[in-house]
């Protein structure tokens, strides 16, 4: 008792703020309410930051190498670009390619086979996965726990320094929760801050035609889960969403990824077989329908100059603004750079 009132007589000294500042969630006009319900986790600004601090952290792994930003880079708006698969602790290879994180709190499922159903719960799966983070939750209680630093921060987000799962995993999802993307050239045109050249237009009149049931606007996703008509990797044998359902009929259905900040997130699809986006228009823009395992509809017959065209739109969704955003950014590395932490 004695340790835990000189702790918070420190704070206290320190100026530290006993009233976690709150965060007002902003929704970009235009866009739909989101699913993540706020009422069970406020967000405030020092929740978010020790999220921060926790996503960074490779603490959360079991021989302390290996952190969520390991496979989501935030200058690759949150994915990984040097391999097809995630990589985890003793360079193990995951069974799939880590997707981007943003405008997560619009999401209602997680993973490519949708098996998180709650974003607070989410990074669960990284930590314990054998190979990925490879760490027994238990034990990454007890090591925060251990660290004075984190102390500190829980106390400053719940009014209490003891880490626990819940507190541990609510913070991680705040942070997450802020990463927000919709400062790109498309959102500038659509708020009519600009317009898209001929180019840009023509591929967005192609898009619309072609893309937007499954990608569709603003998110760029519709959140569901749908055949990407890509035959089955044999030694992955990657069977999707029904590994979770149960359900032989969702066999090889997987979330659509959104296609905001798609410039970044090379490679391409669960799997991450295609290295380059012009690989995937190329795939959809000129396969035989009946090679597909999906509807026919999926499959679409574009000129050489309209994949252009709608590659020139794709690359509107980019948000070089959201990509650096230093408040994204490891905290260790802003401060290295005389920036301040969040």
């Amino acid at each position: 008792m004695k340790r835990i009132a000189l702790f918070l007589i420190g704070l206290l000294v320190l100026g530290v703020s006993f009233r976690p500042e709150k965060i007002r969630f902003e929704i970009p006009d235009g866009w739909p309410r989101p699913t993540y319900d706020f009422s069970k986790n406020p967000l405030t600004e020092e929740k978010a930051a020790l999220g921060r601090m926790l996503f960074y952290d490779p603490l959360l792994s079991r021989n302390n190498t290996i952190s969520c930003a390991s496979c989501h880079s935030p200058f690759n708006a949150f994915a990984h670009s040097d391999h097809a698969l995630s990589h985890g602790i003793n360079d193990s290879i995951g069974s799939r390619n880590a997707p981007g994180l943003f405008n997560l709190a619009w999401q209602r499922s997680f993973m490519w086979d949708g098996a998180i159903n709650h974003l607070d719960v989410q990074a669960l799966a990284p930590i314990n996965h054998p190979r990925e983070m490879g760490e027994d939750f238990k034990n990454v209680i007890e090591k925060l726990n251990g660290q004075p630093s984190y102390r500190g921060m829980f106390y400053r987000a719940f009014h209490d320094s003891v880490a626990t799962g819940e507190r541990t995993l609510k913070s991680i999802s705040q942070f997450m929760i802020t990463l927000v993307s919709n400062q790109s050239r498309y959102d500038s045109a659509q708020r009519g801050q600009t317009t898209f050249t001929t180019q840009e237009s023509n591929g967005y009149s192609l898009f619309k035609a072609n893309c937007a049931n499954c990608h569709q606007e603003p998110l760029f996703t519709n959140r569901s889960f749908e055949r990407n008509g890509l035959s089955v990797d044999p030694q992955l044998n990657d069977q999707g969403r029904a590994k979770v359902s149960g359900d032989t009929s969702d066999s090889l259905r997987f979330k659509v990824p959104s296609l905001r900040n798609v410039e970044y997130t090379a490679p391409y699809m669960h799997d991450g077989r295609f290295k380059k986006l012009r690989d995937v228009i190329q795939y959809y823009g000129s396969a035989d329908p009946a090679s597909f395992s999906i509807q026919p509809t999926h499959a679409i017959v574009l000129t050489p100059n309209q994949k252009t065209d709608l590659l020139a739109f794709l690359l509107t969704l980019s948000d070089k603004k959201f990509l650096m955003d230093p408040s994204h950014w490891d905290p260790a590395m802003v401060a290295s750079r005389g920036g301040n932490r969040r």
